[in-house]
């Protein structure tokens, strides 16, 4: 879409579904290493397989929800804006552990759209789901802030 007000005039209805992104373990150790979380049922993969259900390592929950900006991106897109930043977040909730070599996708509702100086606020419902599971990864509520 063009401006902030025709994603305003969608408040209150689904705006789609991402493509879906494999969290692979180079990925997991990448999180990992940059976050400082070693934690052994993220980044060791020997032990993982050992003991952990399935005997894969999972995601850390922030690095799915670090995934909010690229998946939220591809499901919508403000052209005509100055900038766009991230808020802040009202609601985050990680459901289902996302083991090594799933794939997570977003489905989005936009909950709301408030004018303010200079643009608007979104607030997103996200839904992170997760392949071949009835539970989600996670659900979030998050704020974009847009500037025209």
């Amino acid at each position: 879409m063009e401006a902030p007000e025709e994603l305003a005039a969608l408040a209150g209805s689904e705006l789609g579904v991402s493509g879906w992104v494999t969290v692979d373990q180079k990925m997991i150790d990448d999180f990992g290493h940059a976050t400082g979380d070693h934690q052994w049922i993220h980044m060791d993969v020997e032990r993982a397989r050992r003991e952990m259900p399935g005997g894969k390592t999972i995601a850390h929950g922030y690095l799915i929800l670090s995934l909010t900006p690229r998946l939220l991106n591809s499901v919508y897109e403000v052209r005509s804006k100055k900038r766009g930043i991230n808020y802040g977040l009202n609601r985050v909730r990680f459901i289902a552990p996302v083991p090594e070599g799933s794939r997570i996708r977003l489905r989005v509702v936009l909950n709301s759209a408030e004018p303010m100086n200079g643009g608007y606020r979104f607030q997103f419902a996200n839904t992170f789901e997760l392949e071949g599971s009835e539970r989600p990864a996670a659900v979030t509520e998050n704020i974009v802030a847009v500037y025209v």
